[in-house]
């Protein structure tokens, strides 16, 4: 059998994987599914319970990291904030926890967080500027290099950041000297559930986007099929190919010579026996896109 060939240097390939036992315990299972790069929760993303980081848990997981080979991670905040409440309350718990999603990411070293704008339950101008001036908050209380990705929505609901509009919005509310901090994320099943149709206008998709939030602040790209289809407003992935999106769109982005230094994840459904068949075989599914 011949050797394994091994993914191009540049590859910043891999999956969502869970961190069960400890942060440090992600590079392992990154490494299982033959992943270039990984993104993790630093905490459980469905409680506002924040543990701390210590410097033995800190320390392993560089130590891990650097056995591993992996070459990107990004973190991914808590599903419960919202930076754009109108109640204020609301509002600031959430800054205390991304403040400390903030914090864990400065101690672990992990470069970037995803995180979705929120929800404005009323009107929408008035929760963009409260969600720009939540994430200056943060930033100016955590320095440091960590980045914050944007990411961009279904557009369920009152959820903000459905728009290339809203997300350059969001970004440009937030203060010269803590804006370079702030970049973007792309959900292959999200911006074709908010309308932008991938399948059938990918050029054109991301002319819009570098045109209204320049294509050199994306930093990661979330790459998920979709259940629903276009312009649905959903937000439920399916694996790739096997969804409304089809393998087109991935087949473009793969060879896209733009997004080789752009971290690629998947969110797709992981299965009911094990987390790792399904993963190993969308990632040999990409990679194929690419390679051939």
């Amino acid at each position: 059998m011949p050797p394994k060939k091994a993914p191009p240097a540049a590859e910043l390939l891999g999956a969502h994987v869970s961190t069960a036992g400890g942060p440090q315990t992600a590079w392992q299972r990154g490494v299982d599914i033959g992943a270039t790069a990984i993104q993790i929760f630093t905490k459980t993303p469905n409680q506002w319970k924040e543990p701390v980081i210590t410097d033995e848990v800190a320390a392993q997981f560089k130590a891990e990291r650097a056995k591993s080979g992996i070459r990107g991670v990004v973190s991914h905040d808590s599903y419960l904030i919202n930076l754009a409440s109108p109640d204020e309350a609301i509002r600031q718990r959430s800054i205390a926890s991304f403040t400390a999603e903030l914090t864990r990411c400065t101690t672990l070293g992990v470069e970037y967080i995803v995180s979705h704008p929120g929800n404005h339950l009323s009107d929408a101008e008035s929760g963009l500027k409260r969600n720009a001036e939540s994430y200056a908050e943060c930033l100016e209380k955590v320095p440091g290099p960590v980045m914050v990705l944007l990411e961009g929505t279904a557009g369920t609901g009152t959820a903000l950041g459905s728009t290339f509009e809203e997300l350059a919005a969001i970004r440009n509310g937030i203060p010269a000297k803590l804006r370079e901090r702030v970049g973007y994320c792309l959900d292959t099943c999200h911006l074709y559930s908010a309308g932008y149709d991938l399948l059938r206008d990918y050029h054109r998709v991301f002319e819009e986007f570098d045109k209204i939030c320049g294509l050199e602040r994306l930093r990661c790209l979330h790459l998920n099929d979709s259940k629903n289809p276009f312009d649905s407003h959903k937000d439920r992935h399916e694996l790739i190919a096997e969804g409304t999106l089809g393998a087109e769109p991935f087949k473009q982005i793969m060879r896209d010579q733009r997004f080789v230094g752009v971290i690629k994840v998947l969110e797709t459904p992981k299965g009911d026996d094990d987390m790792t068949t399904n993963d190993l075989k969308m990632l040999k599914r990409l990679r194929g896109y690419r390679d051939s």
